[in-house]
């Protein structure tokens, strides 16, 4: 079955509470449209008519990223020629509430009747995505409006001020408004999940781990981007059920409303100059999942497969979780994150590192944990940065290891450069893997922006990569080239290699998050004409999307006049998708910060591509911090922490 699309959707957000309309507003029971909870639909149709008409809508916008608001119009009065007299507001509201307001601009008093038809499946986002919803269930009266359930679920909507009728036959709310000239009158809706009781959406608290950062700049859209991506950000905050104060990012919406373990901990690493209490509360949370029995699996984070495109196979995002724990614990403190805090997750870092060294054994690459498969050049990389950064963590608590970690990341490196090198008439080119018979696989992929992710190590300085000089500055080319840069962001393959598909997840379709790797590797390698082609790219999508970056869209080759294509099945929003604005961002200040020490360095974008831009309320060793690049690429600092020594 596909999927039901979501390209032309209007999304609120604020999890557990998810609400799904398109332009028109009404809610029609078709496709995703409704009232989620948890997962649940609780409403699917909610369809307003005035007057026995429906208005007609000329505004529809997201006014947050929980909130979406739909304005209508109709004429109420005869004879009255084409002006409408009646303006219909809808405004709703992800928690579970719609408020229809009618205001009158008629020059004498209405009398008009108001009907909402409501029904639903209380299906569950699973069967409906598969095509397996089923019909509406019948509706019982429940007080002030109605009621329906089915095996194991319930779910009601109540009206304020209570309907003049209620019909349960067919689902009907109605009401006799009396409508002065000028006049306003208003009725609230409210669905709920009988007996869930009420839950705040954790982005809706007084204690976000998020700082409210702002951006200003000579760029059009900076300020909104950034806004709209932290409250992205904010709206798919969920909360560890057994531990309420640890927070961790859903991976996004409609379809991955739960937790993803390496996209919870590729969010929470681009997010660090917000603060460091989401990356606290997502390594506590994967933590209490980690494998501790005896076996090969011993120190592993659990995570689902994932498809690598159409040259390699499935891979294991709980190999990318695993590598990743430690890097991010080890960033995070460099950012700030308390030496309390940190050695208390540390043993969990420890088994991941521990894990890392046993799947390795006496060999020198990490493979996939399947017999048969690949040697991913991804995987290597993730790998390396685990070592280095995770040897880096172990000295600075005198724990043991690190010399091993670090001698086997110095032989991963020399071997690499060797082994996954193609050599070709255009200057070589990084193998995306090794075939289990030594085969290396040509294909170029957007899985090569990795090897520029080294990490960050003591004194604001980047750990050491898997690639010479020759070899970053090749690559640089290669992704800096038409057939990777579509002009809105990174393809995810190659144009010319086979499988390229302008829609595929992994075969050519743009990844925000793998752009603002790229750009954020390319510009650290002082490869800055590549990193502002890119980062030009993917902020002119971004205003295209209304500043509400997708997943992923089509890698279609940007021509004037033209705008970005939607993927039908991507989120949006997107927990990676809002935290790599974060880090397409602030990459142009080049905060290097090392809070252990009281120092922050800064290499900014010399050739400033956006122009000047500041920022405000970042976070740096626990306390705000302000900066700002001017046209020349020199950044000033205008606000830091007591003490915090400016690096050179």
């Amino acid at each position: 079955m596909d999927l039901p699309s979501t390209h032309d959707a209007m999304i609120c957000v604020a999890l557990p509470g998810l609400v799904i309309s398109t332009a028109r507003g009404q809610l029609s029971g078709r496709g995703l449209e409704g009232f989620y909870r948890a997962g649940r639909r609780l409403l699917s149709r909610c369809q307003v008519r005035v007057a026995g008409r429906e208005p007609l809508i000329v505004q529809a916008q997201m006014t947050a990223a929980d909130r979406a608001r739909f304005v209508g119009t109709l004429r109420a009065s005869p004879g009255t020629g084409p002006d409408p007299d009646v303006v219909v507001e809808r405004t709703r509201d992800a928690e579970g509430a719609e408020r229809i307001t009618l205001r009158s601009a008629s020059p004498r008093p209405l009398r008009l009747p108001l009907e909402v038809a409501l029904g639903t499946d209380l299906a569950e986002l699973g069967e409906i995505a598969s095509g397996h919803a089923g019909g509406e269930l019948p509706a019982s009266v429940r007080g002030s409006g109605l009621r329906w359930s089915r095996a194991g679920a319930s779910a009601s909507v109540t009206a304020d001020p209570p309907p003049a009728d209620a019909l349960a036959s067919a689902g009907l709310l109605r009401w006799e408004l009396e409508l002065a000239p000028g006049a306003t009158v208003s009725v609230e809706l409210r669905v709920r999940q009988d007996g869930a009781g009420p839950v705040r959406a954790a982005g809706r608290t007084a204690t976000s781990p998020l700082a409210t950062a702002r951006a200003t700049g000579d760029a059009p859209g900076v300020a909104e981007l950034l806004h709209t991506s932290i409250d992205d950000l904010q709206a798919l905050l969920l909360r560890d059920p057994m531990h309420p104060s640890d927070l961790h990012l859903a991976a996004g919406a409609p379809w991955r409303c739960g937790l993803a373990p390496a996209e919870a901990l590729v969010a929470a690493r681009m997010v660090l100059p917000l603060g460091t209490r989401l990356a606290a509360g997502t390594l506590r949370t994967l933590a209490r999942t980690q494998r501790t029995g005896a076996g090969p699996q011993y120190g592993m984070i659990p995570g689902p497969r994932r498809d690598a495109g159409p040259h390699l196979p499935p891979g294991c995002t709980g190999t990318e979780a695993t590598l990743l724990f430690p890097a991010l614990l080890a960033e995070a403190r460099r950012w700030g994150l308390a030496e309390r805090e940190t050695e208390g997750l540390l043993p969990a870092a420890e088994r991941c590192l521990t894990w890392l060294s046993t799947a390795v054994g006496d060999g020198t690459y990490l493979c996939d944990p399947l017999p048969g498969r690949p040697v991913r050049c991804e995987t290597q990389a993730h790998a390396h940065r685990a070592a280095v950064l995770g040897a880096d963590l172990l000295d600075a608590f005198g724990r043991p290891g690190a010399t091993e970690l670090r001698q086997w990341a110095q032989q991963l490196r020399t071997a690499f450069r060797e082994d996954f090198w193609i050599e070709d008439r255009g200057g070589g080119r990084p193998a995306a893997g090794r075939a289990p018979d030594g085969r290396l696989l040509p294909h170029l992929d957007a899985a090569a922006v990795h090897l520029l992710d080294t990490g960050l190590l003591g004194g604001g300085e980047p750990a050491p990569g898997l690639l010479d000089k020759v070899q970053t500055e090749q690559l640089a080319r290669l992704l800096g080239s038409p057939a990777m840069d579509s002009g809105w962001g990174l393809r995810g393959l190659a144009v010319k290699e086979p499988g390229y598909n302008p829609f595929g997840h992994r075969s050519g379709a743009v990844r925000v998050a793998e752009t603002a790797v790229a750009v954020a590797g390319l510009a650290a390698a002082g490869y800055e004409k590549e990193a502002g082609s890119l980062l030009r790219g993917v902020l002119a999508a971004a205003e295209a999307f209304g500043h509400r970056l997708p997943e992923m869209f089509a890698g279609e080759q940007r021509i004037d006049g033209s705008g970005p294509v939607l993927h039908p099945a991507a989120c949006r929003p997107s927990a990676t998708a809002a935290a790599a604005v974060v880090l397409l961002l602030t990459t142009l200040a080049g905060i290097r910060p090392d809070a252990p020490a009281r120092t922050v360095t800064l290499r900014p974008v010399r050739t400033a591509p956006l122009g000047e831009i500041g920022f405000t309320g970042l976070r740096v060793a626990g306390a705000p911090f302000s900066v700002r690049v001017s046209r020349l690429g020199l950044a000033l600092v205008e606000e830091a922490a007591d003490g915090l020594q400016l690096g050179v």
